[in-house]
């Protein structure tokens, strides 16, 4: 099936939506048209990718450094102004739309973590369609490990409605959590559904006829929340990526006081001025270095003291235990590990014995003994 008989086939399902009343005796109708639209826009995806959409001069940029974040927003938003104000590297800033038509990357230093910045090209509605260079941009977000979404602060909530619509259709959830669904296929049997908690989005039937649309005719389905029907295919599709976000408005300097106090206090919102370099310092990077969720843990040699200058740096959300810590070091190091000295937050009294398993905090200072 072509890219255009994909597209056309979304439009004639979202127009049956569209048509169909929402109540309980549609429901599963609902769930089953939402199914077959995701399904046609991973064929969608994945046809691009064979193409023009996959790929592209300029856009393979090796991941560097400790965490990735992407630039994400509309052309002539302040996304190049952005990159060389954090990074020095000169991105080419106009005033005309789509200066930038590669991915450009820079590295800054933040609390002794090398963070790598790209910057994306400007992505427009219909990017899923493969209009612009939208495949190839929301690609490159896939792999980073923060998307700041940059905002034109005079109109900004409209802009953030097609961005998020747009990295959605990629299979990229922002600012969520995988669901608490697990999903094991079974040689024979009917669709097994376990409820750990009440659900009230979906009946049985609803449950398993998206089930089978996958082809999951037999297996055993644990729920462990309340699950909604994107939830469900989010599960069964297994391609999406639960990714944080913030939303940079910039630009705030041509505005007023009161339009920027109300802007200010939408979730998860930075509102700054690259050209003018306002609330770089004191408000966007300790909000990237919060959502990055990020460790640092330093060493401590025997009879000296810590290195304060270059700190271990380790991913929160993954573990940090002692033995993690040696293992980021080196293997050798968890094979030959004894036990460990640590002060920190992480311990009742400074220094405290721990063993491999102890969870450390940030800035813990750790000193390793060996067998």
């Amino acid at each position: 099936m072509s890219a255009a008989d994909i597209e056309k086939k979304i439009a004639e399902i979202e127009y049956e939506m569209a048509r169909t009343q929402k109540n309980k005796a549609t429901n599963q109708h609902l769930g089953l048209l939402k199914a077959r639209i995701s399904k046609l826009k991973r064929e969608l995806i994945s046809s691009g990718s064979k193409g023009s959409g996959g790929g592209g001069e300029g856009f393979d940029v090796r991941a560097t450094g400790d965490a990735r974040v992407g630039l994400v927003g509309f052309p002539s938003v302040g996304k190049s102004t952005l990159l060389t104000v954090l990074t020095g590297v000169e991105s080419r800033a106009e005033q005309y739309q789509f200066t930038t038509l590669t991915c450009i990357p820079g590295t800054f230093k933040y609390k002794g973590c090398d963070i790598q910045l790209l910057d994306l090209p400007g992505i427009i509605e219909g990017a899923l369609e493969g209009k612009g260079r939208g495949r190839q941009v929301i690609g490159v977000a896939r792999t980073c490990h923060l998307i700041l979404i940059v905002l034109d602060c005079k109109s900004p909530l409209g802009h953030k409605r097609i961005i998020e619509q747009e990295l959605e259709g990629f299979g990229i959830r922002l600012n969520k959590k995988p669901p608490k669904i697990r999903v094991r296929k079974l040689d024979k049997g009917p669709v097994n559904i376990i409820k750990i908690a009440k659900q009230t989005h979906m009946d049985d039937k609803t449950i398993e006829r998206i089930c089978k649309e996958y082809k999951h005719n037999s297996c055993e389905l644990m729920l462990r929340q309340d699950t909604t029907v994107d939830e469900l295919i989010d599960v069964l599709e297994g391609n999406r990526i639960y990714i944080p976000a913030l939303y940079v408005l910039n630009m705030i300097d041509a505005i007023s006081i009161e339009e920027l106090d109300m802007l200010a206090r939408i979730p998860k919102v930075v509102c700054i001025s690259g050209k003018q370099k306002w609330n770089i310092d004191e408000g966007l990077l300790p909000a990237v270095w919060k959502e990055l969720k990020m460790l640092r843990i330093f060493t401590k040699p025997k009879g000296a003291i810590p290195d304060f200058n270059e700190p271990v740096i380790m991913k929160k959300e993954k573990g940090c235990t002692v033995h993690d810590f040696c293992m980021k070091i080196h293997k050798a190091v968890a094979d030959n590990l004894k036990f460990a000295w640590v002060w920190g937050t992480s311990v009742k009294h400074n220094p405290q014995k721990v063993g491999k398993d102890h969870k450390l905090h940030d800035e813990d200072v750790v000193q390793l003994v060996k067998k």
